[in-house]
């Protein structure tokens, strides 16, 4: 019945958010066609979204083996999934657990605190959660000391991650209806800063003037295929059509593969933008009724592509630049005695798309180039830092991606070894919810602010 709930249900992002809408539909009153409706709408874009993201995956891992047989570098190839699934047999118990009360703890902070977030992003609180389950344990913790604080670190995570980025989310949205709810929060928070630091008087990446006879290429789809055509035509003519025709394709000649893997790409992210639509459609005023029955004016905090509609041009911009930071860092990793972290399409994608959008929300095209670079850099060397931390699990060949994990996980880390004692454990859960609550009063003295940093 355990794994029931935690796996099959609440484990399936899907399904925790259709039983949100659900739930806010059924608060509201509405009509059983329109609950019916509503919850199978909300399930359905968040289906589509997740099977734009596998169409997308599927492209990347082609690239990413054209690229390794390309220029022939071996290191640690990040990805949340490989990693949370390497940790499940040992940490699995632990990782249901931090992930069932964590969810609880979010709850009960959005209700008694200023942080009125509900964090929907299902995959990625199983993710934390993981992580924090193999850091408590390798640092000497078990037991129900363990749970309790890795739940109240992962519920406060999950209210302080949105409320962290709310002002320029509602820069980028033109509203306050939803949050962004993803662990690649501290790299979007630097890029949007650090597009407010360059990008005075630069002009928006939506606002690129495209002569006439290239009029076609304001067509999302077809601005994104183009761009991905070109960088697969690239790396295979690296890789060779030998590698290609008969580890790839089977068969199929090179650039044939190259030419449809870059339109497979397209697909994916066409699809995702179709997902996101249906979803944000259904899911904001349904969970209203949820928020004004158990959290008072609360926001769901979506996954991050829920702001790629709002910038398509800083999306391309944003991933193909934190991509290039990335190669950037890949060699100058050694130089710091740390682990060449090679490059992931996949966190390079989604982490560096948004970092564009968010970069591109403050500070025009310079921000979303200079803001997606530095997330690149980010993503590539606090997974090498990252990997020490996580003990034996650091010597596999992959570890988590995104920035939040390598910050969380290295201070986290690092904190755990004053833990002494169960009474030590206790002291800096209460420290913690006594840091939250007066974080807390001092967001709502100093609303006017984060408007004007907005």
């Amino acid at each position: 019945m355990v794994d029931l709930i935690m796996q099959d249900i609440l484990g399936t992002p899907a399904i925790l958010v259709g039983l949100f809408a659900l739930i806010g539909l059924l608060a509201q009153r509405k009509n059983v066609a329109d609950v019916i409706s509503g919850t199978l709408k909300t399930v359905m874009g968040f289906v589509i979204l997740g099977a734009g993201a596998n169409v997308l995956v599927q492209s990347l891992d082609q690239f990413s083996s054209m690229f390794d047989e390309a220029f022939a570098v071996e290191g640690v190839i990040p990805n949340n999934e490989a990693i949370v699934a390497l940790a499940q047999e040992s940490f699995g118990t632990e990782t249901a657990m931090i992930m069932l009360f964590g969810m609880f703890v979010n709850i009960a902070l959005a209700r008694f605190t200023p942080f009125k977030y509900i964090f929907l992003t299902g995959h990625h609180t199983m993710f934390m959660a993981c992580m924090i389950a193999v850091i408590l344990t390798t640092g000497g913790m078990s037991g129900v000391s363990m749970v309790i604080l890795g739940s109240v670190i992962l519920g406060s995570l999950m209210v302080l991650s949105p409320a962290m980025l709310q002002p320029f989310t509602r820069k980028i949205t033109g509203s306050d209806d939803f949050a962004v709810g993803h662990f690649g929060s501290i790299g979007y928070f630097v890029s949007a800063w650090v597009g407010k630091l360059v990008g005075k008087n630069s002009r928006s990446t939506e606002d690129i003037k495209v002569p006439k006879s290239l009029g076609f290429l304001r067509d999302t789809s077809v601005s994104v295929s183009l761009t991905m055509v070109i960088l697969f035509f690239a790396v295979a003519l690296f890789a060779g059509p030998g590698f290609v025709e008969s580890e790839l394709s089977g068969g199929q000649n090179f650039l044939v593969f190259a030419f449809m893997q870059g339109l497979v790409f397209a697909a994916g992210v066409y699809i995702i933008l179709a997902g996101v639509r249906m979803l944000l459609g259904e899911i904001v005023p349904a969970f209203k009724g949820f928020a004004d029955k158990v959290v008072p004016n609360a926001k769901p905090a979506l996954d991050c592509p829920a702001v790629f509609p709002f910038a398509s041009n800083a999306v391309i911009i944003g991933f193909f630049f934190s991509f290039v930071a990335g190669l950037i860092s890949m060699f100058l990793l050694p130089l710091f005695g740390l682990r060449v972290i090679v490059p992931g399409l996949v966190p390079h994608f989604f982490t560096g798309a948004a970092a564009g959008v968010f970069g591109n929300a403050t500070g025009g095209r310079k921000g979303a180039i200079l803001g997606s670079m530095t997330n690149g850099v980010m993503i590539s060397f606090l997974p090498a830092m990252l990997l020490p931390v996580l003990g034996t699990l650091g010597f596999e060949g992959t570890t988590f991606g995104d920035a939040d994990f390598g910050a969380v996980g290295i201070v986290l880390g690092n904190v755990i070894a004053l833990i002494q004692s169960n009474i030590v454990a206790a002291l800096v859960i209460l420290l913690i919810l006594a840091g939250l609550f007066a974080l807390g009063m001092r967001t709502k003295a100093n609303a006017k602010d984060s408007e004007e940093v907005a």
